[in-house]
């Protein structure tokens, strides 16, 4: 049985994954792309990554508001306002990829990596098989990702790699985008009052840690040009 808290959920969420966190954030490659030390290569192969879990954001979003209870409606409404400010994001990378020389169409067209692969199945069972509100761990990882180094990596390695501002949209704005979004993730997140919800959500946000670590090892292990 859960203990009471005088913790809101959000600040036992942080409590309950800062183990995982950590260890996420003590991947090599973010202490390297604060330093503006990523090759093209690697900058390339983060963005290819990044389509590939970046186009399912809305599609899951669209699949936790379908199947969540009435109970929650709040949280629907709240899943609307996500759907409108991430649609397209996708489409974002690619103008990245482009804008740095790559071959946008060819990632459109291509498969993710396995790491990748497995993250994006991992929400959509998440989403589908267990509690759709578990989604929000994953929105945690992502979101706190980004207001934590987005901005600052896409600075650093722009200036390294002498790459135009064209090429940083996704990081950049994400980097903006998301600081705003974590007091309104706070504020659902403090609205969550059924435990099986917060178990859910808490659960997914461990998991993704480890599976989203995954994605950004795999993008250490491209080829350097």
């Amino acid at each position: 049985m859960k203990e009471h808290s005088d913790m809101g959920f959000y600040a036992e969420l942080l409590a309950g994954t800062e183990a995982e966190r950590a260890e996420f954030l003590a991947i090599p490659l973010f202490s390297a792309a604060v330093a503006g030390q990523v090759s093209l290569a690697t900058y390339q192969a983060f963005l290819t990554q990044a389509y590939h879990h970046v186009k399912h954001t809305v599609p899951l979003l669209m699949a936790v508001g379908a199947r969540l209870p009435e109970r929650l409606e709040w949280l629907r409404e709240a899943v609307a306002e996500y759907v409108r400010e991430e649609y397209g994001h996708q489409e974002w990378v690619l103008d990245d990829i482009r804008a740095c020389g790559g071959d946008a169409e060819s990632v459109r067209h291509g498969a993710p990596a396995l790491a990748t692969d497995r993250m994006v199945a991992y929400a959509w069972d998440t989403v589908m098989r267990r509690n759709p509100v578990g989604f929000f761990g994953m929105v945690l990882v992502l979101e706190g990702t980004s207001v934590n180094l987005a901005t600052r990596a896409a600075r650093a390695i722009q200036s390294a790699l002498q790459l135009p501002d064209a090429a940083f949209s996704y990081l950049t704005s994400h980097g903006e985008l998301d600081q705003s979004h974590i007091g309104y993730f706070e504020h659902l997140m403090d609205r969550l009052d059924d435990p099986g919800d917060q178990s859910a959500v808490l659960w997914c946000a461990r998991q993704m840690y480890g599976l989203y670590g995954d994605v950004f090892r795999s993008v250490l292990q491209t080829p350097q040009a």
